[in-house]
């Protein structure tokens, strides 16, 4: 059985996917599923974490679980028994999808440099009067 390789996602080709991914509506929740009005502001959060052609159907299914979980986290008080017990399964919906921090951001030690570079940054265009930005008034 030949498995079709994706592409590497430094590769022209998966620059060109990510453009024409990114282009399109965010994704659907399939017809089989329902999922209450409360829950898409987390079903986007979920989807959108993930590169849009990785998705199959039965990760929407999980999907949708998570997106439940998180809401009903909401209304848990913090430090209940329910609170402690959505927050594993919200944990574990998490690394089954690929949607936790390590899978969609990287390792600890890579987003110390990414944070430094961000926060350098910010620090440039503070001390730039070459670069236009907004002001409060």
């Amino acid at each position: 059985m030949t498995k079709t390789r994706r592409p590497k996602s430094d590769s022209a080709g998966y620059a060109a996917t990510a453009h024409q991914n990114a282009a399109q509506a965010p994704i659907e929740l399939p017809a089989y599923v329902t999922l209450p009005e409360p829950c898409k502001p987390f079903w986007d959060a979920i989807i959108t974490s993930r590169a849009r052609d990785t998705w199959t159907q039965s990760d929407l299914v999980t999907a949708a679980n998570m997106a439940r979980v998180q809401h009903a986290l909401e209304a848990a008080p913090v430090g209940s028994d329910e609170h402690a017990k959505l927050t594993r399964l919200s944990l574990a919906l998490a690394r089954s999808l690929s949607v936790h921090t390590t899978a969609t951001v990287g390792r600890a030690a890579n987003m110390v440099g990414a944070a430094t570079a961000e926060r350098e940054a910010r620090q440039d265009t503070d001390d730039s009067d070459l670069i236009p930005r907004l002001r409060a008034v």
